[in-house]
């Protein structure tokens, strides 16, 4: 089974929110519809672009990731979805192709 970690931004790309999952588009979807925790941030700020993500072979490797990440400079979160996605345009994972 594989992990996501995953950044999502609102509109106006003000805002970040990092995360992990074993199924990122049953995520999106729960943050789109403002399920769960995290979906009480993301709700409140619009936050449900996915701008960046990554797969990760195990869950342990995609949590010491996601806490790696949490822990970055707001530049350098801007720095790692440049390298993925250098416009910052909202990401489909049943049609990306990086």
């Amino acid at each position: 089974m594989s992990y996501f970690v995953y950044i999502l931004s609102n509109p106006a790309r003000t805002v970040l929110y990092i995360g992990v999952t074993n199924d990122l588009e049953r995520r999106l979807h729960e943050h789109g519809q403002g399920l769960g925790d995290a979906g009480k941030f993301t709700g409140r700020y619009q936050c449900n672009l996915l701008v960046y993500f990554e797969i990760s072979p195990d869950a342990v490797q995609a949590i010491a990731r996601e806490k790696q990440l949490k822990n970055w400079s707001r530049t350098k979160k801007e720095w790692l979805v440049g390298t993925l996605n250098p416009r910052w345009e909202p990401i489909d994972p049943r049609t990306w192709q990086g």
